[in-house]
């Protein structure tokens, strides 16, 4: 019989969109095997954010139960929230991020291999391309920078350091170690991943097969439309749910 304690229950719905989020994230290959984590920030100073557990079978099969509440500090956010469970080692990744940016609610942590390869191939992400992927194109273009220190995130004033070279953008590169991308909803810091992603593959295949990489044009980028959050979030993340559990349309005659 476990004696693991059970998570409290108030952050239930939290806690399933997050686990959803880890599975999305593994289905998209943006984190393999037991890597990655992404966290939601609930009060001033506590977080939710996927543990260790003692039944730990990597990031595509996270539940709610290894949602767990911790405060900024990695102690337990409620009573019996930590029995069997352990924060990410990189949980300083999330805590700095969330004490410096008041804008931000949700951080992502993950391995995506092709971002990693395009970076170290000093591929930079640029928006390279117009309505293919719109929130992906304007990300790009506002600029992702790069922290250039390929360490496990364990600790403050390493932590530190990736927030510096984060600034204000969404998103930041970690060289030889992956990515964190930083938002308002667990929903679009997942989004946010994926983009960076697509460009980071499609760059490489450009480049792989001889071709030069060019930024869409100013006067192109300025008749891209908004298509507000209700196509490029809502919508796009119930496909992500769809993807996920496999779900596919009728097919075509």
């Amino acid at each position: 019989m476990s004696t693991v304690a059970p998570a409290s229950v108030e952050l239930a719905p939290q806690r399933e969109l997050i686990a959803q989020a880890c599975r999305v994230l593994a289905g998209r290959g943006l984190a393999d095997g037991i890597l990655g984590h992404i966290s939601l920030r609930t009060d001033e100073r506590r977080l939710l954010v996927r543990c260790r557990g003692p039944q730990e079978r990597g990031l595509g099969y996270t539940t709610p139960d290894d949602i767990r509440l911790v405060d900024l500090d990695g102690g337990p956010g409620a009573q019996g929230e930590l029995d069997g469970y352990a924060p990410p080692n990189e949980l300083p990744l999330h805590t700095e991020v969330l004490r410096h940016r008041p804008d931000v609610a949700a951080v992502l942590h993950a391995h995506p291999p092709e971002v990693v390869a395009a970076d170290l191939a000093g591929i930079a992400i640029r928006p390279i391309v117009g309505a293919f992927d719109i929130p992906g194109t304007r990300l790009a273009a506002g600029g992702v920078p790069v922290h250039p220190r390929g360490v496990l995130v364990r600790n403050r004033g390493l932590a530190q350091e990736m927030v510096q070279a984060m600034g204000d953008r969404p998103v930041v590169l970690l060289r030889a170690h992956g990515l964190t991308s930083a938002a308002a909803t667990v929903e679009q810091s997942v989004l946010q991943a994926i983009s960076i992603d697509g460009l980071a593959r499609l760059s490489l295949r450009i480049v792989s097969a001889g071709g030069t990489l060019v930024d869409l044009p100013d006067a192109d980028l300025a008749e891209l439309p908004d298509l507000g959050a209700g196509f490029n979030t809502d919508t796009s993340w119930r496909h992500e749910i769809a993807r996920l559990h496999g779900v596919v349309g009728p097919t075509a005659i």
